[in-house]
């Protein structure tokens, strides 16, 4: 079965796992003990965009006014909670060890891209699926996080492809900013944001199997 694209670059929380309420409920805790309230859909929306310059801005405009030293903090204590009042609820959506492994069946690389640190890895991604994946690029990977584009064009120089044979798999606006900044092609997926949010994305998905359609129908409409 011939592929349209020969690479896929999956985001990771939202699109892999099944953990964006995790990480929302642990971020209005960590907001609020900072004396921060901050609307439940803004962290939807902007999730993934953790370079601290960008979620600063977002955090001040929403009258949370932080430096980048409470910033740290704040994060800190994020994944704090997270780690110790979430983790063990964690675990990848329904289809996606499916989708991963029948990619693999047919020679398409696969790789994880994610604004994560290292550490939260260790403690979130099933070995089952890391195994899975020709390469993981974290936020420690790179200078600059999403919405910038260096995480994607940095999986684009590890595959060994050309731009157009990739294909990232996102669910929110920093990721879909931050892969078609890279020139990639961006599916994004309704598992955390209604398809009205996603509009920048090339392809929208409702489920994780209609991904096949895309890389191997090349007559998949793009809503």
């Amino acid at each position: 079965m011939a592929a349209r694209y020969k690479a896929v670059f999956f985001d990771m929380d939202g699109v892999i796992l099944d953990s964006m309420t995790s990480h929302v409920t642990s971020w209005k805790k960590a907001l609020l003990e900072a004396g921060c309230h901050i609307n439940e859909e803004l962290l939807y929306l902007h999730e993934g965009a953790i370079e601290p310059d960008v979620a600063i801005g977002i955090f001040n405009r929403e009258g949370c006014k932080i430096c980048h030293k409470r910033f740290a903090e704040i994060f800190s204590r994020q994944k704090e909670i997270f780690i110790s009042e979430h983790l063990e609820h964690i675990s990848p959506y329904p289809d996606v060890e499916t989708v991963l492994s029948q990619l693999k069946g047919n020679d398409v690389q696969i790789g994880i891209v994610t604004s994560t640190h290292e550490d939260m890895l260790d403690h979130i991604l099933p070995p089952q699926i890391k195994e899975q994946m020709s390469f993981v690029i974290t936020g420690d990977n790179v200078t600059r996080r999403k919405p910038c584009p260096d995480p994607y064009l940095a999986a684009t120089s590890f595959s060994g492809f050309a731009p157009q044979q990739c294909l990232v798999v996102e669910n929110a606006p920093a990721g879909i900013k931050a892969a078609k900044a890279a020139k990639l092609s961006c599916a994004a997926i309704a598992t955390t944001l209604h398809p009205q949010h996603l509009q920048q994305a090339d392809f929208i998905l409702h489920t994780h199997t209609e991904l096949f359609q895309i890389i191997f129908d090349n007559n998949f409409e793009r809503f």
